[in-house]
């Protein structure tokens, strides 16, 4: 069995880190009635006794869960976030060996961030990094969380990413990335999501592009549902997507039902990892299968069902219908539609009692509304696992490597544009040790690169000829 350590940085990713610990918890309590730490738990947490401090290792590889600690490293350089989560119920999964926090903060700006922080605290986040690692029989992969719109998740975070390719070349880097909504309240965003964009590009073997406005969108849809009184509409308990409930922590809080919906995009991305299936899908095999040109690695998520409703008597959502929704625009985790962009790859990853047939059937169904580049037609990934999440029968999570992450891009760089033509606060930027024009100009260059590779793919799509009839050999 492989393992994963989870590396949550700034306010962002370790608002979104807790969410994914407390769901995971919650999640491996509902399979594991016995207490026993197994393989599926061995994946994301260690089992350590917590009597035997003093020399050797104090984990234990099987028997009853004695004391769970996450495999994870907690940086943020504000400690407000990581404070909440030592001082809430999760504070046991955490020891301080795995926390690197400072108390000024980044202040909004990418560069303290990165060059700054990054390398002060450059030696402390690579020991605590090799510390994670050493735990871990077979290390699989690094899971990073971070936002891209303040400081120190796109500064220090995009550091971090830089460190894990150092330190662990042969360990794939997985990015989910949170990206502004076009009415952020953070001035500096563009240029610190433009200069993060450079070192994903350069850095990550795959990143999972999230937009805080399709959060939001989503939230909004699931609380309107719940909240109309029509018949049939009420939604059964605990099994929203925004739903935290039943998880260890207790009241909800800010952002609690966004962040859950990114948590559940890392639950049902790990799932394979964590549980047995009749198709598992290695961590590994989602870059190798997904990512054909190494730059082009931004893979939209998607995930359905989004909530299931309670009464009984109203049939549940066709599979079909799941598949189905998985394609459409509004269980995205950023906007855009795939369906009029071009795939260049796409994986299924289905959990609960779904059967091999009922994968292939609505492939077949759905490839011909899907538009693949002419040379990937055939380039679907599929993965089984036979764990569906708490609240559900089943549940589907479609990654799309796909043309339609550019007008998103195409959007951050007019943002962009817009400060750097009057070099509005660029001074905050220039101030700090390590940073120059340069960066900027190289960042907007790369990222104007990615739009365009982009483009000449989709030139592409027009051309796309449908299959030749196939010939009838007479008998």
């Amino acid at each position: 069995m492989t393992q994963s350590v989870v590396v949550q940085v700034g306010q962002c990713g370790n608002q979104v880190g807790c969410r994914f610990w407390d769901l995971a918890l919650r999640e491996h309590s509902h399979v594991n009635k016995k207490g026993i730490y197994d393989e599926a738990l061995s994946s994301f947490f260690r089992n350590v006794d917590s009597r035997r401090r003093v020399g050797g290792s104090c984990d234990i590889t099987g028997g009853r869960i004695q004391s769970l600690k996450a495999r994870a490293v907690l940086v943020d350089m504000e400690e407000g976030v990581v404070n909440e989560i030592l001082q809430g119920p999760l504070r046991e999964l955490f020891d301080s060996t795995q926390l690197i926090t400072d108390v000024s903060g980044s202040g909004n700006n990418w560069a303290v961030g990165h060059w700054t922080y990054g390398s002060a605290y450059r030696e402390q986040i690579v020991d605590q990094l090799r510390r994670a690692a050493e735990h871990c029989d077979c290390l699989q992969c690094f899971f990073l969380i971070h936002s891209m719109g303040g400081g120190t998740g796109s500064g220090l975070g995009t550091c971090v990413l830089k460190l894990l390719e150092e330190e662990f070349p042969e360990v794939c880097r997985i990015v989910t990335s949170v990206y502004p909504s076009a009415e952020d309240d953070v001035v500096t965003s563009p240029y610190n999501s433009v200069l993060a964009m450079r070192e994903l590009t350069e850095h990550a073997d795959c990143v999972l592009p999230v937009e805080n406005q399709s959060l939001v969108d989503i939230v909004n849809k699931i609380k309107h549902m719940s909240h109309s009184g029509k018949p049939g509409s009420v939604i059964k308990k605990d099994s929203a997507i925004i739903s935290g409930q039943g998880g260890v922590s207790g009241a909800e809080k800010p952002f609690d039902a966004m962040n859950n919906i990114v948590a559940n995009l890392l639950l049902n991305i790990t799932s394979s990892a964590r549980f047995e299936g009749s198709l598992n899908m290695d961590l590994n095999e989602i870059a190798m299968n997904l990512v054909p040109f190494p730059r082009l690695h931004y893979l939209v998520p998607s995930l359905t069902p989004l909530y299931t409703l309670a009464d009984v008597n109203i049939p549940t959502r066709r599979l079909d219908q799941m598949f189905t929704d998985a394609f459409s625009k509004d269980h995205q985790l950023i906007r855009a539609d795939p369906k009029h962009s071009l795939y260049l790859a796409c994986a299924l990853m289905v959990r609960g009692n779904v059967q091999v047939s009922d994968l292939r059937r609505n492939i077949e169904r759905l490839k011909p509304m899907l538009p693949f580049v002419s040379w990937n037609q055939e380039g679907w990934k599929t993965g089984l696992c036979s764990v569906p999440p708490v609240g559900h029968s089943h549940s589907l999570l479609a990654l799309a490597n796909n043309t339609c992450v550019k007008p998103t891009f195409m959007e951050l760089r007019d943002h962009f544009t817009k400060l750097y033509r009057k070099k509005a606060h660029m001074h905050h930027y220039l101030h700090v040790d390590g940073m120059e024009q340069a960066c900027f100009t190289e960042a907007i260059s790369s990222l104007s690169s990615l739009i365009e590779e982009y483009s000449q793919l989709d030139a592409t799509k027009d051309r796309l000829m449908p299959d030749a009839a196939r010939l009838n050999i007479a008998t």
